[in-house]
């Protein structure tokens, strides 16, 4: 009783800023118990978060939805809701019908990916979301997209993320066409994308995940665009990037054939990976990105359609000179090869030095032109001028030959003479 009595006498403002600590639901209910005060405090509450197995043991009847309705209804000021437990579609109208005017952040488990949308008279979960359309960052996971979505226009939306999507290209499209304000847009593990087409003028940062064969079209419009990355496309264009500074383009499971962007000036960090790159792609890239700090490069051939090539010759000193800036550099395999054909060190002028180059990353996946490989090694390290770090990284190398061992001591002995620099991993 006593310890009730001092829970009482607590001021306001102390109660309403511990409270403000908690957003988990189970202990936001359990709170209420403490004392009338703290009761009377919930509908100050500005954060809550429904965890998925919050409710597997109902018993007396009640649903999740009941439960949820029972702790939202009581607050007045809530601007976070995150609900991860299972719900229906009449729920949440409900819910957001009446946390509509002071909402900012919605995150929702949708889990309708299967849901029967035969009845177009029936509830959707996606189309309940019209009712707070002055929210500022929206997520929702698990989601069916293949109908477009019966939206207002979400003037305030700047962040949207989108996890485990299936989707229509139309559907999508309309989707983002009711966010016109974003300034961050991630969609991730979306299935089903075929072509899409994003216009948004305000958009800053952008993470695009398509699954599938990873033959998806991208067209992409926004002139302020600073941070993109795209997974699972084959055709790319981008025409305003005079403010895009990091650019991460990858392929999984399809093969990159056409890359179409504005001028890179402002680009620091490129990281191209995918198992094959038509190689006039990944020379666009190079040549576009002459500006580039930090590169990272994985990918594996190049060649059209089911012809896998090897990289051509790439002359070390022509890409260093068109790549001043370069600080960084990550070099996996083929990329590595290529620097390594036996006329790339010909006739080095005098004067040529690797000027910005701090830190190298190699790949080495055979012991093929062993000879060319230590060379190229050893003029990383007289020509970087700067470089503080190289970290040599040899693979399962697949040969019987007494090769392999071989070039695994010429690195060793490399790596000795030059302990300062080099390590291998």
């Amino acid at each position: 009783m006593n310890l009730q009595k001092e829970m009482d006498s607590l001021p306001d403002a102390i109660v309403q800023y511990i409270l403000s600590h908690l957003s988990n639901a189970k202990d936001v209910a359990a709170s209420t118990c403490v004392s009338k005060q703290w009761k009377d405090s919930i509908p100050y509450i500005k954060s809550l978060y429904f965890p998925r197995n919050l409710y597997d043991n109902l018993t007396g009847g009640d649903t999740p939805d009941n439960i949820v309705n029972k702790l939202l209804s009581s607050t007045t000021r809530l601007e976070e809701l995150v609900v991860y437990c299972p719900f229906t579609a009449a729920g949440l109208a409900s819910w957001l019908s009446h946390l509509w005017p002071s909402l900012k952040l919605l995150e929702l488990r949708m889990d309708n990916l299967f849901e029967q949308q035969s009845l177009p008279d029936g509830p959707s979960k996606l189309n309940c979301i019209r009712i707070v359309n002055n929210i500022e960052s929206l997520k929702l996971w698990g989601v069916l997209i293949v109908h477009s979505p019966n939206w207002e226009t979400f003037h305030n939306l700047r962040n949207l993320e989108i996890v485990g999507a299936r989707v229509e290209d139309s559907a999508l499209s309309d989707a983002l066409l009711a966010c016109p304000n974003l300034t961050n847009l991630s969609i991730l593990a979306c299935e089903g994308l075929k072509s899409i087409s994003i216009s948004l003028p305000s958009l800053v940062n952008c993470k695009l995940d398509f699954y599938g064969v990873g033959n998806c079209s991208l067209s992409l419009t926004s002139p302020y665009i600073e941070s993109l990355e795209v997974q699972g496309c084959s055709w790319i264009k981008v025409l305003e990037t005079h403010c895009l500074r990091n650019l991460s383009i990858a392929n999984n499971s399809g093969r990159v054939y056409m890359v179409d962007f504005g001028k890179l000036g402002a680009l620091e960090f490129l990281s191209i990976r995918g198992v094959q790159w038509g190689w006039e792609a990944v020379s666009k890239m190079l040549h576009m990105a002459s500006e580039v700090k930090d590169l990272y490069m994985k990918v594996e051939f190049t060649g059209d359609y089911d012809v896998l090539l090897p990289f051509p010759e790439i002359d070390l000193v022509d890409f260093f000179n068109s790549h001043p800036k370069l600080e960084k550099f990550y070099i996996h395999g083929a990329m590595f090869a290529a620097l390594c054909q036996k006329n790339s060190l010909k006739n080095v002028d005098s004067s040529f030095m690797i000027p910005s180059l701090e830190e190298v990353v190699i790949t080495a996946r055979s012991p093929l032109n062993a000879e060319q490989k230590m060379s190229t090694l050893e003029s990383l390290i007289k020509y970087g001028v700067n470089l503080k770090k190289m970290r040599i990284r040899i693979l399962d190398m697949k040969s019987s030959h007494s090769s392999a061992d071989e070039f695994f001591q010429d690195v060793c002995r490399f790596r000795h003479f030059n302990h300062n620099i080099v390590s291998i991993e």
